[in-house]
């Protein structure tokens, strides 16, 4: 591993990884600082590289909608705070893409020279780069515990808009007790936990009618209760 040590990264259902760590928004201690909110935690491989400014700006611009949801963003790299401040002076200044422009970086990007936030959640893997952190993204709920996790390679950037609906059907999911099935967006129909016994399941089907609909008795949907 060229004399890097990597830590086994962290699995949803575990607690978040505690740290301290300069930011550009100053010192922050995590998840202590965050208790009571949703954390969308993701790293980027450097500063200055295009298809980090492009996510960059697209998570900025949406930084609004992800606080009418409860939800802090974190960035991190591996490169100093001067090269963070002068990147997020670049995108505001310069650059325009996307119909986006004059785009103000607001949220905390952490400084990693010692690759030791990196290392704490998996962020660096040897077999991409030694020295870059790939695209992870992490969404930790507000009891500091690790709910989901994306993994992306350092080519290709992230659906901002995607990782966006996962929060929302994460907290649908906690609020109202239901699953959400494939390609879900708020407003569809969501899935009722399936039964935990014969009777129940025979309950379930003959229940069916006007507040829920099954396919058959362990797939039955409802309207979404948080539309």
């Amino acid at each position: 591993m060229s004399g890097h040590e990597y830590s086994r990264m962290p699995l949803i259902g575990e607690k978040a990884p505690e740290f301290i760590a300069r930011t550009t928004q100053g010192e922050i201690k995590f998840p202590e600082q965050y208790k009571g909110k949703w954390v969308i935690f993701f790293s980027h491989p450097a500063d200055f590289t295009p298809v980090c400014t492009t996510e960059f700006m697209t998570f900025a611009s949406m930084a609004d909608e992800f606080r009418e949801l409860n939800c802090e963003l974190i960035g991190l790299s591996i490169d100093s705070g001067f090269s963070h401040i002068a990147w997020l002076r670049t995108i505001q200044e310069k650059i325009e893409w996307n119909g986006m422009k004059n785009v103000e970086v607001k949220f905390p990007v952490i400084e990693d020279l010692t690759m030791e936030v990196s290392k704490m959640y998996g962020m660096l893997q040897p077999e991409a780069s030694t020295t870059q952190a790939v695209r992870a993204v992490f969404v930790i709920d507000p009891n500091s515990i690790i709910r989901a996790m994306l993994y992306y390679p350092l080519s290709n950037g992230r659906h901002v808009d995607e990782i966006k609906r996962l929060l929302v059907s994460l907290q649908r999911t906690d609020e109202h007790q239901i699953a959400t099935p494939a390609n879900w967006q708020p407003g569809d129909d969501v899935i009722i936990p399936p039964p935990g016994s014969c009777g129940a399941a025979k309950d379930r089907v003959d229940g069916a009618g006007e507040e829920y609909n099954c396919l058959d008795w362990f797939l039955c949907l409802k309207k979404d209760p948080g539309k």
